[in-house]
């Protein structure tokens, strides 16, 4: 029978298999080398000036063969049920593909474009500032994932089966250091291939894709979803929709608006990407060491309160790039992404405000209230880059002390930017505690406080300012047979919760029709 085993081991020794293999057999009293052994996770400990690999492995002796993954059973359903799927993020991707499992056709409807297709958007949007509505970092294949970054770390394994979520993308091609990383990080030039892949299989079972196919309307007969509109024109009869259209897609908001659905402010976080050169990052979270072949790209999390208020590193990305995310011509939003070998020059990271409805006015009677904060905001960045997609952007010191900053260093950010004096872009309570916790960051990472950092606004799509509310059957309390799912709806914050809150609806569905 296999054991586990756990130690550590400089970052040098962690890259020697020999090495390994030989401590094993001391640690583990093997009177024989006839052994072998996987990886089960590493993580580094990089809090003091030895730097270690945390490691943790299975070992099997002479005679035992180490267990393959679980396979994906993916059998035809062409014939089957059908259950329709607004999006194809990975709360989507998720639900189709173990809806199959469970023996049901997922049929998806996404508003955007295939991720070849999207790909050519995402340039004009790069180099000419133009911003396709349906087609952009956040809509298309694969949802606001496949092109910003591809991280998989997540806090909420209380959720479901994280293993099984991060098996299904190795299946589809991703490599099996995400099932051992501490960080499982898949890259942007990489994500698209396995998105695609999933979506092969999912049509080679008898499943539906539909690009360019926008949601506009749900009738509801008797409580209960008889049908969904298409591009305003085709009407598709349905019983059951899972809503995993993102965090983005402000429409659906307007169109439960329109039905006097239920639905309810929700906190997010709201703030800046900051950038640093990857260098200084190694340096402050390396203790000196640099260019190193035996570390990774070096990452941080900063963590402080301000005022009562939570503020925060957010999808920080070593070696990565600051990105263009609107989602319409006239507003500013940022992200950042990493390609899986984190080796370009710079580090960035949302540095985000916690913003609670009740911190406006109007919170109890406008359920719109902190998506209205992050539009005006994002408006506002768009205003003061000219009414062009190039970013307002500052020194870090100078924001701090309220300059403009006079010259502005390089930035990963290929639109371009407008030296701004970015507190007059956002609320006084959102400036205030941003000043606060840098100087804090800098007194908790010596060098993080410079003038060479860039602050580029804003970082506004943190998660979904709307919440969409659902019963204990997972289906909106007012329209029987409507599944609201994943980061669109207020459940997930990420891939992996995402795809977990896809799997669980699902689940959801196939119960009911038991019933």
């Amino acid at each position: 029978m296999a054991q586990q085993i756990q130690f550590r081991v400089t970052p040098e020794q962690a890259k020697d298999d020999q090495f390994l293999k030989q401590k094993i057999q001391k640690e583990l009293n093997l009177s024989q080398p006839d052994f072998t052994f996987k990886w089960l996770k590493r993580s580094i400990d990089a809090r003091n000036r030895n730097i270690y690999v945390n490691c943790s492995f299975e070992v099997y002796l002479q005679g035992e063969e180490i267990p393959k993954l679980p396979g994906i059973d993916l059998t035809d359903v062409s014939e089957s049920h059908s259950i329709a799927i607004i999006g194809s993020g990975p709360a989507g991707l998720f639900a189709a593909l173990h809806l199959i499992e469970l023996g049901l056709k997922p049929v998806i409807f996404e508003r955007g474009k295939d991720v070849r297709s999207r790909r050519r958007d995402l340039a004009v949007l790069n180099k000419e500032g133009i911003v396709n509505p349906e087609s952009n970092y956040c809509f298309g294949e694969g949802g606001a994932g496949t092109y910003s970054d591809g991280k998989l770390y997540t806090r909420s394994k209380k959720r479901g089966d994280v293993t099984r979520v991060l098996e299904y993308f190795v299946h589809f091609g991703a490599k099996e250091d995400i099932l051992i990383d501490a960080h499982p990080h898949i890259g942007t030039n990489k994500l698209p291939q396995i998105i695609v892949a999933m979506r092969e299989a999912i049509v080679a079972a008898g499943g539906e894709f539909h690009f360019d196919s926008r949601l506009t309307n749900i009738q509801v007969k008797e409580g209960k979803v008889c049908e969904i509109e298409i591009n305003d024109e085709i009407r598709i009869p349905v019983n059951q929709v899972i809503l995993a259209t993102g965090h983005s897609a402000r429409d659906i908001f307007e169109l439960f608006k329109e039905k006097h659905w239920a639905v309810e402010a929700k906190s997010f976080a709201l703030g800046v990407r900051i950038e640093h050169s990857q260098e200084l990052i190694d340096r402050i979270q390396y203790h000196g060491r640099t260019n190193d072949e035996f570390l990774p790209p070096a990452s941080y999390s900063l963590v402080t309160q301000v005022d009562g208020r939570g503020v925060y590193s957010f999808c920080m990305c070593p070696g990565g790039i600051v990105a263009p995310c609107a989602t319409a011509q006239e507003e500013v939003v940022t992200n950042g992404w990493s390609p899986s070998k984190r080796n370009n020059p710079y580090a960035n990271s949302g540095i985000v405000v916690t913003v609670d409805p009740e911190d406006m006015d109007g919170y109890e009677s406008n359920p719109f209230v902190c998506l209205d904060l992050q539009r005006s905001v994002e408006r506002a960045c768009w205003v003061a880059g000219g009414k062009t997609q190039k970013v307002p952007a500052q020194r870090m010191i100078d924001f701090i002390e309220g300059k403009v900053s006079q010259t502005l260093p390089k930035s990963s950010y290929q639109p371009g930017l407008v030296s701004v004096d970015l507190n007059k872009l956002f609320p006084e309570f959102i400036a205030s505690r941003l000043r606060t916790a840098l100087s804090d960051f800098g007194k908790k990472k010596n060098g993080f406080l410079t003038n060479e950092a860039i602050l580029h606004a804003p970082e506004s799509r943190t998660s979904c300012p709307v919440k969409i509310p659902r019963n204990e059957s997972l289906q909106h309390p007012e329209v029987k047979g409507l599944y609201p799912c994943g980061e669109g709806a207020g459940y997930a914050g990420g891939i992996v919760s995402a795809a977990i809150d896809g799997m669980k609806c699902a689940d959801a569905i196939a119960v009911s029709l038991e019933g």
